[in-house]
């Protein structure tokens, strides 16, 4: 599945959530007694919350909840390991 076809699946006014999925996740990150196995955790439950906020609640809203942190961690990891192959590692901590 390509990038494109995930991102067909989230609905347009989610981008924000995504977005800020992605700035919670860094903040989290650098708080050191929130262990980095729980983060995806963290921003699942707080996208679910947001979408269920902004949508209504329905089993949709839990579904894109889910895609939002869903796409934000994988472009979290996808910047952060493409800056790690390219020897890059230091400017995304």
């Amino acid at each position: 599945m390509e990038w494109n076809a995930i991102m067909e699946l989230i609905d347009t006014k989610l981008l924000g959530v995504v977005s800020a999925c992605w700035v919670l996740g860094l903040s989290i990150k650098r708080i050191p007694r929130i262990p980095d196995w729980t983060i995806v955790f963290i921003l699942t439950v707080g996208a679910i919350v947001a979408v269920i906020f902004m949508s209504g609640p329905s089993v949709e809203a839990v579904l894109q909840g889910i895609l939002c942190a869903a796409v934000a961690v994988y472009g979290n990891q996808l910047v952060k390991q493409s800056r790690e192959g390219a020897g890059r590692d230091d400017l995304y901590r």
